[in-house]
């Protein structure tokens, strides 16, 4: 008997996949294994919209959301604008998961400047709420504003809005102003108090407290757990280093591992970090083994509160990342 997983999710872009491929594993995604929903991340590969709109052409049910596009690098207006193209596009299959992003991400890759990323955040979903329910938007916020703006073409119904969020304060807004949260990264011991902080940021707000939680992970399928973790390592060092998330994991209660990931990067030494991400550290930020164990540590999450779970392999070929999605295929577990 199958672990319960709550909804079932894929990640596109995937590892070693061309576009093309991408498109070909959303169709076998719905049509062959049984997928619910497919969560696009964005980086620095394909840009989530195009890559939803191409999606949205070539399946029929399942759900379709951005996890995450930032709010700093398009403005609130074509934030609105792309959701409500793509909202038509599937036919209301699309969700419009927003964030704040990264230093690295937003600073150093695009070169705008990343501050106050609360009142960034808050002001585009005010901005996109007021024109995707096809209002003439007027609104002045602390780091956007729109006045005027009126779509020419909505979707039947406003596409919901889910916010990604790490630590309390974010939480507390995504609680307030949307429709769902977006987490990842993180051990499961840190699970209540984000979705508590989470909670309370509605509660004010009388939105329903047990809304959708889209949690991605970074799962590898194997027998060679050591080499998986060795992968988590060098994809994600990165992101353990950037300040979001380092100071993310601290909250978490990784403070010395943070300190060192941190001070690693600063004085660029491989060594200091790679050791700051123990075997420990990365088999509760990740899923790792084989299928039997998988699935009982993602069930662990769902238990807790997690409604969807997002699927993003780590493998080192086309082939592993397609048999990853295919082992944890909803059709393949009935």
């Amino acid at each position: 008997m199958t672990e319960p997983l709550g909804t079932l999710a894929v990640t596109l872009p995937a590892p070693h996949l061309s576009l093309s491929e991408c498109l070909d594993l959303a169709r076998r995604a719905e049509q062959e294994w049984g997928y619910n929903a497919i969560w696009l991340a964005e980086t620095s590969g394909p840009d989530s919209f195009s890559l939803a709109a191409a999606i949205s052409m070539v399946t029929k049910h399942v759900t379709i959301g951005s996890a995450i596009v930032p709010v700093f690098n398009r403005t609130p207006a074509v934030l609105a604008m792309s959701a409500a193209t793509l909202g038509e596009l599937s036919d209301g299959r699309f969700i419009l998961g927003l964030g704040s992003s990264s230093h690295a991400i937003i600073e150093q890759w695009n070169g705008v400047t990343f501050e106050y990323p609360l009142d960034a955040v808050r002001d585009t979903v005010a901005i996109c709420r007021q024109a995707l329910g096809g209002n003439r938007t007027d609104y002045r916020g602390n780091v956007f504003s729109s006045k005027g703006l009126k779509l020419t073409a909505n979707p039947s119904s406003p596409p919901p809005i889910y916010l990604a969020a790490l630590r309390e304060k974010m939480l507390n807004l995504a609680g307030e102003v949307s429709d769902g949260v977006i987490i990842n990264l993180f051990p499961i011991d840190s699970l209540t108090k984000i979705l508590d902080a989470f909670k309370k940021g509605g509660e004010n707000s009388g939105r329903d407290p047990e809304r959708p939680v889209i949690c991605r992970h970074q799962v590898g399928l194997t027998k060679d757990v050591g080499n998986a973790r060795n992968m988590i390592r060098r994809s994600f060092a990165g992101y353990f280093a950037t300040p979001v998330y380092n100071r993310f994991l601290e909250w978490c209660g990784y403070e010395n591992e943070m300190r060192k990931v941190k001070k690693g990067f600063e004085d660029r030494d491989r060594e200091a970090v790679a050791s700051a991400l123990h075997d420990q550290f990365i088999d509760e930020v990740s899923i790792l083994g084989d299928i039997e164990t998988c699935q009982k540590k993602l069930s662990l999450f769902v238990e807790k509160g997690v409604t969807t779970t997002v699927l993003s392999p780590i493998s080192s070929s086309r082939e592993e990342t397609l048999s990853c999605y295919e082992a944890f295929a909803p059709a393949n577990q009935r």
